[in-house]
């Protein structure tokens, strides 16, 4: 630990506490969905919010992100650990809390299906529930899960992000619809895998046998994410600057 410098008056500046924030997606029942925890403490017991937290003394905001979920969800330690967090932005209206003076520093994460989660900590409750169902949420986390959705759709140009949804091996088709439902417009198939396929680390084969889809033709291949930090070209949203996989 450092010196303090002499004359310093800590006491100087009004204190204040950082929270950190979760908005945690997943791709479910064929629609992008979040998860929520209901409020079993005041301010705001009884409404939904994302999950999250105040950060304890010794503790980085990355670790209070993924201890707070961990103790709201019931989500397995292993699947908690194992989450891309990314650091989505930091919020600090004056007023965001009716408590105190509270920054918040807020992470989104993208999941593969998983299970319903169990509440726990000041959790009353826990779900998975539609992006388009989830609001009104409490405090300004409205604000921070459409920052959220429209930062996770631009990675998907970009990056590889969209096989943090799938399972560790993937089928094309299964890729196209994160795709089509994190974007809410529809793909053209073909055009889908060629472009999937000739954008290097991207993906690669899986080993071992076919998997037969919910469609009436032959097993499809299955694939895992690449290597690739980044999709040279990438993969643009229809009607977007130079076009898209249509």
């Amino acid at each position: 630990m450092t010196n303090v410098p002499t004359g310093y008056d800590k006491h100087a500046f009004e204190p204040f506490a950082v929270t950190v924030d979760l908005a945690v997606f997943t791709v479910r029942a064929d629609a992008l969905q979040v998860l929520l925890v209901e409020r079993a403490l005041d301010p705001y017991a009884g409404s939904w919010a994302l999950p999250g937290g105040f950060v304890l003394p010794r503790e980085s905001a990355e670790a209070a992100a993924r201890r707070e979920l961990a103790e709201e969800t019931g989500l397995p330690g292993d699947v908690v650990e194992a989450l891309h967090l990314e650091q989505l932005r930091t919020y600090s209206d004056p007023d965001r809390d009716p408590r105190m003076r509270v920054v918040s520093v807020a992470f989104a994460a993208l999941v593969p299906d998983l299970p319903e989660p169990r509440a726990g900590s000041d959790a009353a409750q826990a779900r998975w529930v539609r992006y388009a169902d989830a609001e009104p949420l409490a405090f300004d986390h409205d604000r921070i899960l459409r920052d959220a959705r429209d930062r996770v759709r631009a990675k998907l140009e970009y990056t590889g992000l969209a096989t943090a949804f799938c399972p560790p091996e993937f089928t094309l088709g299964e890729l196209q619809q994160v795709y089509e439902t994190v974007w809410g417009t529809t793909l053209d198939r073909p055009n889908f895998r060629r472009k999937v396929l000739a954008t290097p680390g991207f993906v690669e084969p899986a080993d071992g046998p076919r998997r037969r889809t919910a469609g009436r033709g032959k097993p499809a291949a299955l694939y895992r994410a690449g290597g690739a930090g980044a999709l040279h070209p990438p993969l643009l949203r229809p009607g977007g600057k130079g076009g898209g996989p249509r």
